[in-house]
């Protein structure tokens, strides 16, 4: 299976000539080359991690594309589009093409106490990569082989994120969610991502926007 890293959160999958879409959002390039899409999965609901826009280069390409995402991303995808989306919870297992997809947790990580907490669902896909969207909820009852671990972001401090980490033990890890910070602030946190999936015996990744990884 080989994991593209876009910008920001997003990322691609491919395997056995399909492709499955995580997350293509408001700070990633405008999606291009989206035919034999097998699926669209969007963690929850913010711009950065989904728009009408991204969504629709990717159904135009391939009309019946299922989208799976938490009711929060439904009832938005609905308010803007006759675009379907397929509601899925923590517990949930949907096998569409070679890529067999395994939800966990509910919510968005609080980014202040003002601000509501919108839905938000991690997703291990293959048993293979884990990406948690915008939380740190850890999937309890499986191995994670290679984690995407959020590198910046107005609800995360670097010491969460190292703890991320140490909890999740993955066997390689790479930074993903960092189109906020600088290119010394990318550098800081990838040393203590590094750090952490070391300490757990495992080897990480400093992927950019556009590199590659075969899983």
């Amino acid at each position: 299976m080989k994991l593209t890293k876009l910008e920001h959160a997003a990322l691609i999958l491919e395997l056995s000539g399909e492709k499955l879409y995580i997350d293509p959002g408001s700070f990633t390039t405008a999606l291009a080359d989206t035919a034999r899409t097998a699926g669209v999965v969007i963690t929850h609901e913010h711009a950065d991690h989904w728009t009408p826009e991204q969504l629709r280069r990717v159904v135009d390409t391939n009309p019946s594309v299922p989208v799976y995402a938490p009711a929060g991303v439904a009832a938005a995808v609905a308010a803007v589009s006759d675009i379907e989306v397929t509601v899925v919870q923590s517990g949930d297992v949907v096998e569409i093409g070679p890529f067999t997809m395994r939800f966990f947790g509910r919510h968005h990580a609080v980014i202040h106490e003002s601000m509501p907490v919108v839905d938000n669902v991690g997703v291990l896909i293959n048993d293979e990569l884990y990406y948690g969207g915008d939380s740190f909820t850890v999937p309890e009852g499986v191995t994670v082989a290679t984690l995407a671990v959020p590198a910046g972001a107005p609800w995360l401090k670097i010491s969460e994120v190292i703890d991320y980490v140490l909890a999740v033990k993955p066997r390689r890890s790479f930074p993903t969610h960092e189109m906020l910070l600088s290119r010394a602030g990318k550098d800081l946190s990838n040393a203590r991502i590094k750090a952490a999936t070391e300490q757990c015996g495992g080897e990480f990744f400093p992927l950019e926007p556009g590199d590659s990884l075969n899983l």
